[in-house]
């Protein structure tokens, strides 16, 4: 096995000392478990994850390669035009200064000892319904596992706060147990949202479309004590369509919702409209 990087250790150690441990390339694997890929774009201190790695670990060897910091809405960003560096901080931890995509390439193509069952991106604080897919590191880091022939399964919870983490955990496990039984359609990643709620309160699980989020983010102008301009993107929480049979209704009626995603995003209707334009050079 092989794993070109620095090892942290115990935090609090290497902040008495100033020195980093050496790595640590000796772990136990046991071939007969699964390997369960573990990343998220809260970063890897963020509770979600942990409670979905220490979920995990009842379905497979959960490995988590997650971001050193906070990387919401970064979408698919793939960090090219710098060096990317990986930091352990505990038995099959990995911290990487770059997005939800880079973690999962680095640890698919590079890093991991093999290849994994499985992908599992989360636990997201907030939702990723209808349109935030567009936007969500979250699912981007899902959508990477599936890129790279991985099934995957991008799960949040709908609180910005939550307090039923354990809940989404449970989910992801019982999914990802039949995940790892019976596959995934090619090309096809999961996206589930949670209630925050206990999970003897849900009101059911359903496989739901995407619906629609309508967002009027404000560009807030500011100056700094130079007199330049700098700017804020933000603004209130989106509108959003309930129709039926969307991931949003699923939500307002306190189910999970577990919504399909395709790697084929062309619109075939307006093929059929463009047949008809002449197109000329």
């Amino acid at each position: 096995m092989r794993l070109g990087v620095l090892r942290y250790g115990d935090l609090s150690e290497q902040s008495r000392t100033g020195a980093y441990p050496r790595v640590n390339t000796s772990y136990r694997m046991s071939q007969s478990r699964s390997l369960i890929l573990v990343t998220n774009d809260d970063g890897i201190r963020a509770p979600g994850i942990v409670a979905l790695a220490a979920a995990l670990e009842a379905l497979g060897e959960a490995w988590v390669f997650a971001p050193d910091r906070q990387q919401s809405a970064v979408s698919h960003s793939v960090s090219l035009h710098r060096p990317l560096r990986v930091h352990e901080i505990g038995e099959r931890w990995f911290m990487v200064d770059g997005t939800p995509v880079d973690c999962v390439m680095l640890a698919v193509r590079d890093l991991l000892p093999r290849r994994p069952a499985l992908v599992l991106s989360g636990i997201n604080n907030g939702a990723n319904l209808g349109d935030d897919v567009t936007y969500s590191g979250t699912v981007a880091g899902a959508y990477e596992g599936m890129l790279l022939g991985v099934p995957s399964i991008a799960v949040s919870d709908v609180s910005y706060a939550p307090v039923h983490l354990e809940t989404a955990a449970r989910i992801a496990v019982k999914l990802g147990t039949e995940v790892l039984e019976r596959g995934l359609p090619a090309d096809t990643v999961l996206n589930v949202n949670v209630p925050d709620a206990g999970y003897e309160d849900l009101k059911g699980i359903v496989h739901t479309s995407m619906g629609r989020r309508h967002y009027e983010d404000a560009i807030i102008r500011r100056e700094d004590p130079r007199g330049q301009s700098y700017y804020w993107i933000g603004g209130t929480l989106p509108d959003q369509e309930a129709a039926p049979g969307t991931d949003i209704e699923a939500i307002a009626h306190g189910k999970v919702s577990v919504t399909p995603l395709h790697r084929d995003v062309t619109n075939y209707e307006s093929l059929k409209q463009f047949a008809s334009w002449e197109f000329k050079l």
